[in-house]
């Protein structure tokens, strides 16, 4: 007979109540690592837990609470005020100085969304020992923590699950919750389950909960694409990373934006994002794009796409998708010349195949009055002493002085490039 479905979501009833049922995170918990060994110790400081969404963040909060025996205080950073944590504050110092009773832990779910202010109220309660702060986020410590309170608090950092924990914690949830267990539960691909789950322990559970829910007939249950799809409310990305479908859509993503298509180039870093791509390869991706097939046709191409990427460094996923589609979409719509790329390597193949040509003497350095004597420098015309601070003189061997390498465009800035060279240097063809 089918358990009735509780009420209370199934990632919140297969949360562990103990260090020895907690399942990932074992550089911080495992024996001699810094949780374990600050829980043998009998101390708990105040400390930021950052990690990626589901990788245990809260429930390691509550099982440190739990074994310290301290009063556990939890609040979001979304729904709370700097007035919600004067007044847990002011109770928890009560708590301590008057009344004598346990040391009070306040958990501050995603911490980063407090401002400065909010932060600052933080400071003196935590320096003076009226609570333990334990903040949890998800975005690097080091942009969204004012220093201040950094300084008094440790932070760990959290790793996203592995294939084999989120492995784990399905098979514990099939086995000991009373609603699944009563049920007969198979998988079409159990793999396919654990990656929509993204490495988020959460998402995985509460999906599989649903997916039970949408295909149960008489006490049995299978899950097969159509259902996972349905649970989870999204198709599946088709996109190993280490596979050919990593490298099919790189490549569709680097032609749209050549090809100057910014709604495919999207979709593809959608596809790409959407698969667990790393957004920095993506983001080194556009810097050479932008140098590649844009150049001198749009300066700006290059210095954009480095921003964007020591903005995907600083600030990570999930807002990192933000950068990643304004600096696509303008690469894309940008004008394009590969002329640089083409000057580059036709000269490095020139530099590989052909003898190393001489510099010729007026380009050479002189510092000695030996090579002076030899005609180091000599004829060396200096280019700010003349109108419009050029003069014509060869810069290139004389083997190659009929050499072209750069054969700049007529599109966006290169044409303005092009139009200066041309009244320059008479001889070529710009």
């Amino acid at each position: 007979m089918t358990v009735s479905l509780p009420d209370t979501p199934l990632a919140e009833r297969m949360r562990p109540q103990s260090l020895d049922d907690y399942v990932g995170q074992r550089h911080l918990v495992g024996k001699g690592k810094p949780i374990a060994q600050m829980l043998s110790r009998g101390t708990l400081f105040s400390m930021i837990l950052w990690g990626p969404p589901g990788s245990g963040k809260t429930t390691l909060a509550r099982m440190l609470c739990s074994r310290m025996e301290a009063r556990f205080e939890q609040m979001s950073a979304v729904s709370s005020g700097v007035k919600d944590v004067r007044q847990v504050i002011e109770t928890a110092r009560k708590r301590r100085m008057e009344l004598g009773q346990l040391q009070t832990v306040l958990f501050i779910d995603e911490i980063h969304r407090f401002n400065k202010a909010q932060q600052d109220a933080l400071l003196q309660a935590v320096e003076q020992g009226d609570i333990i702060l334990i903040g949890a986020t998800t975005e690097n410590p080091s942009f969204e923590i004012i220093p201040p309170l950094r300084s008094r608090a440790r932070t760990y950092v959290l790793n996203p699950l592995t294939i084999d924990e989120l492995s784990t914690l399905l098979d514990r949830a099939l086995s000991d919750d009373e609603y699944l267990s009563s049920l007969d539960v198979t998988f079409e691909d159990r793999d396919m389950l654990i990656a929509y789950s993204g490495g988020d322990a959460r998402s995985m559970l509460n999906g599989l909960e649903m997916c039970c829910l949408l295909a149960e007939e008489d006490g049995k249950v299978t899950i097969d694409q159509s259902v996972l799809e349905e649970a989870f409310q999204r198709a599946f990305a088709k996109y190993d990373k280490g596979g050919e479908e990593h490298y099919n859509v790189i490549s569709a993503f680097i032609k749209s934006v050549r090809g100057s298509d910014p709604d495919a180039a999207v979709y593809w870093l959608a596809r790409m994002l959407n698969g667990g791509e790393d957004p920095l390869f993506v983001a080194r991706r556009l810097i050479i794009l932008a140098s590649e097939d844009i150049g001198n046709a749009d300066p700006n191409a290059l210095l954009l796409a480095t921003s964007c990427f020591d903005a995907v460094h600083a600030i990570g996923m999930p807002e990192a998708r933000i950068v990643l589609a304004q600096t696509t979409t303008y690469l894309a719509a940008a004008q394009k010349s590969n002329a640089a790329y083409l000057a580059i390597n036709e000269a490095m193949h020139d530099a590989e195949s052909l003898p190393p040509y001489d510099v010729p003497l007026h380009l050479r350095n002189a510092p000695t009055g030996l090579m002076k004597s030899q005609g180091y420098g000599r004829g060396y015309k200096y280019a700010h002493n003349f109108p419009g601070h050029f003069v014509e003189q060869e810069y290139l061997p004389e083997e190659l002085r009929q050499k072209q390498y750069y054969k700049p465009t007529d599109e966006g800035r290169e044409q303005r490039l092009r139009d200066r060279l041309r009244s320059l240097w008479k001889r070529r063809s710009y």
